[in-house]
């Protein structure tokens, strides 16, 4: 028995418990079987620490202090593994028990690791503050501590690398030759070099993902996004929270680095690989920064420059003829028998064009799916104009140009209003509904989601569904987007062609405190521009210059200082409807000065991502706004501030949007109040138990989504008083197990989404319009016992990628 050992001592019996339990269910609980085994193995390392607690307890006579939190770990501990045979295929019940196994399987390595160097200092005194910093050690991983709330939310595998696309050709034999350099011994560094757009992220993706590769680094393989302006302490911090460490606030670059220095030396691993994708010139300082002494520590950049001085280059070369055929008819969908197929002398003449670049051979081959014969000779032409010397960068966005130049105006526009987020960042779906939406005055959001799949059908944009949900009934929470850096060049370039005061929309980058030399000029600021986008880095003051922009409808704000003051020139802009800002610093940004909003009659939506809501809110009223989205923000002070009152800002919403607000226990005061509301969508908010009776007031209310609320037990009865609402979402909320009494009241719903809720029944009284009822299989199989009356049972398959994680 495993407790024996440490004769029958509380901690030493909880630890053998804990030990049997993982024993005995890693075999049954599948899939867990990976992280069981590795708990199992960090216990088993464990026990000569165990009993050496025990041994100092004794001399201490303190045997319960210094290890009761230990204690109430390990015993939650055993009840989390018995319950991991119980899971059976729900994936967001996987993802959970997952993330919580990893937790207890980092915190016990934590404290051996970092807090129990005691067998080398056996003097009394010392011993005392040894004791003492294991205690505190303990606190914080039982969560006294706090852990940064952001990276919270962010739950897990910032670091991993993306799934390479199902299709890549040609990239059999870089993959070995890449690996064979990786094998080396050495070799610290490697350079995987190629243009833009021929497929080194995709190549290193391939590398990560190898078998190989994971045997040889395992769970130590840190794959990083640097771009053209790295945060060298966001790289450390998101490698920190990679592993579950907990997570400094970094004042310097160079502590930053020694940080990681220092974690990489405790590590105690047999090899570890750190991934830098996208280096830019420039760059060589911080390469050589990371370039730490360490057995069996391996740099792998992907870069369009060489960087000779670190070593060992690996050139990424253009495919092949037939590798660029395979690659091209699959983009263009051929397999599709109502596509035109064209002659083989066409595909020969763009295969040529292409240059085997794989990025052009994806945008040209989607331009042209589904397209008639005259498409394809047209862009025979446009390619031909620089076949011979198809070589340089500008030869291949002008091949790509020609692919964007076949798009419809509007789609073309939207297209180009992409370049208004960062660089490598996902861009939310939901932000793209919001600004397309008002700039092409759209009907309904049906179009703007039309235009992004037009987008991506053509490979212009990769779609990133991060989870199975309700997406196709209105719910984009989950969806984003990413644009290729070399596509991104294509719309910097276009936009350059036209004066600063006559270009639709306006996109400026400000370094420090630089603001570029025309904002100074009256004459030249943005008079015709439509949508403003202003990105800001960490030493940005928030002195803001004054600015005309008299035709601005959106304004973009992309953001990174942990205070950020809303620009006064904003109240001026008399056209202003949408306004987004999004903080891409590590921690959330305390953002100020409401009150410019409040002069705005025209401003309808508003969203804020990874920002603090201040106090002051509470004297702001925006009479005209329809639409509020909060987005990984600090909700509770502003919240639970007894002087603000969310009818009295907002009185006139239509929508609302909460989406993990990690701090939202109840929803504000006043909110119930707002009787215009038609939509209210609160997702992935863990916190949240309840919800007010007063919702039942909400009469107008005809969407409730509250995906992932996996605290909530239950909806209040009052909810049988929202005569009109025609769809409800309760997926993945993993506590609510039955509906309320009146729930037979709603006359009006039609779609009912209960994915990975352990629902068994649904009230068939009154619910005569109800026509879908949207679930998993595991819920599928309960309700087949009680039909949902004439409804029919939809069955979305579970997907079984994390993607959600990053």
């Amino acid at each position: 028995m495993a407790a024996a050992f440490v004769g029958g001592a509380l901690l030493g019996a909880v630890f053998g418990e804990l030990l049997k339990a993982v024993s005995e269910e890693k075999d049954k609980a599948v899939t867990f079987k990976d992280r069981l085994e590795k708990l199992e193995s960090t216990l088993r390392n464990s026990i000569p620490w165990i009993e050496e607690i025990e041994k100092l307890n004794q001399v201490l006579d303190r045997p319960k202090q210094e290890t009761e939190n230990l204690v109430r770990m390990m015993e939650q501990g055993e009840q989390l593994v018995r319950k991991c045979s119980k899971v059976k295929w729900n994936c967001f019940k996987r993802y959970v028990y997952a993330k919580k196994i990893i937790k207890l399987d980092t915190s016990i390595s934590d404290f051996f690791r970092t807090s129990l160097p005691l067998q080398h200092a056996r003097d009394g005194k010392l011993i005392m503050v040894e004791v003492k910093e294991i205690h505190t050690m303990v606190r914080r991983m039982s969560g006294n501590g706090n852990i940064n709330g952001w990276m919270s939310n962010q739950v897990g595998d910032c670091c991993s690398a993306p799934d390479p696309p199902v299709i890549t050709p040609g990239l059999d034999v870089p993959l070995k030759e890449l690996k064979m350099e990786l094998f080396k011994d050495g070799r610290q560094f490697i350079v995987v070099s190629a243009p833009g757009g021929y497929g080194k992220t995709t190549l290193v993706q391939r590398l990560c993902k190898d078998d190989q590769v994971q045997g040889k680094f395992k769970d130590d393989i840190f794959y990083v996004t640097v771009s053209k302006n790295p945060n060298v302490k966001a790289i450390v911090q998101k490698v920190l929270h990679h592993k579950g460490y907990p997570v400094p606030e970094f004042q310097t670059d160079e502590a930053a680095i020694n940080d990681l220095e220092r974690f990489f030396k405790q590590m105690r691993t047999e090899a570890i690989l750190l991934v830098l994708d996208d280096v830019w010139p420039g760059s060589e300082s911080l390469l050589q920064k990371l370039g730490f002494q360490l057995p069996d520590y391996k740099i792998l950049v992907t870069s369009r420059s060489e960087f000779p001085q670190f070593g060992s280059v690996h050139y990424l070369k253009p495919l092949t003829y037939e590798a660029a055929r395979t690659l091209f008819l699959h983009s263009a969908n051929l397999q599709d028998g109502n596509s035109y197929i064209p002659d083989e002398n066409i595909v020969s003449k763009i295969l040529r064009a292409c240059k085997g670049c794989p990025l052009a051979l994806k945008v040209v081959g989607g331009s042209l799916c589904g397209k008639q014969e005259v498409f394809w000779q047209r862009m025979v032409k446009e390619c031909s104009r620089g076949e011979s010397v198809f070589q340089s960068k500008n030869d291949i966005l002008d091949c790509l140009g020609s692919s964007l130049d076949v798009l419809n105006n509007e789609v073309k526009e939207c297209y180009l209003d992409l370049r208004s987020f960062p660089e490598d960042q996902r861009i939310p779906i939901t932000a793209l509904i919001d600004m397309w939406m008002e700039l092409y005055e759209l009907v309904d959001d049906v179009f703007a989601i039309t235009n992004l799949h037009e987008l991506s059908s053509q490979n212009l944009v990769d779609r990133v569904v991060t989870r199975k949900t309700a997406g196709d009934y209105g719910c984009y929470n989950d969806d984003f987007v990413m644009q290729h850096d070399l596509l991104r060049e294509l719309t910097i370039c276009r936009s350059k062609s036209e004066p600063i005061n006559q270009r639709k929309r306006l996109v400026v980058e400000i370094s420090g405190n630089n603001f570029p030399k025309w904002w100074m000029d009256q004459k030249q600021h943005p008079n015709n521009a439509s949508l403003l986008s202003i990105s800001t880095d960490e030493t940005f003051s928030s002195n803001w210059p004054d600015m005309q922009g008299p035709e601005v409808k959106v304004v973009v704000l992309n953001i990174r200082t942990k205070k950020y003051i809303l620009p006064d020139f904003l109240q001026k802009m008399d056209e202003l409807k949408v306004l987004i800002v999004t903080n891409y610093g590590f921690s959330p940004a305390e953002l100020n000065n409401f009150r410019v909003l409040s002069a705005l009659s025209k401003l309808k939506k508003v969203r804020l991502e990874h920002v603090s809501l201040p106090n002051s809110l509470a004297t702001v009223r925006m009479s005209h706004l329809q639409k509020v989205s909060l987005v990984m923000c600090n909700v509770g002070q502003v919240f639970r501030n007894s002087t603000f009152r969310i009818s009295d800002a907002f009185p006139n919403l239509l929508e609302m949007d909460i989406d993990y607000c990690n701090d939202l226990i109840e929803l504000p005061d006043g909110l119930c109040d707002i009787v215009s509301m038609e939509k209210l969508r609160i997702t992935n908010c863990h916190r949240l138990s309840a919800l007010p009776e007063g919702i039942g007031k909400l009469g107008n209310l005809q969407t409730l989504t509250l995906a992932a609320c996996t605290e909530l037990s239950a909806l209040p009865d009052t909810i049988g008083n929202l005569s009109h609402l025609n769809f409800l979402d309760i997926s993945e909320c993993l506590n609510i197990r039955k509906f309320p009494a009146r729930f037979g009241e709603l006359c009006c719903l039609k779609t009912l989404c209960v994915i990975g809720c352990p629902i068994s029944e649904v009230p068939s009284t009154n619910l005569e319009n109800l026509q879908v009822v949207i679930c998993d299989e595991e819920t599928a199989e309960q309700l087949a016992y009680s039909p949902p009356g004439r409804a029919r049972i939809e069955v979305i398959q579970e997907d079984s990628n994390l993607n959600f994680l990053h």
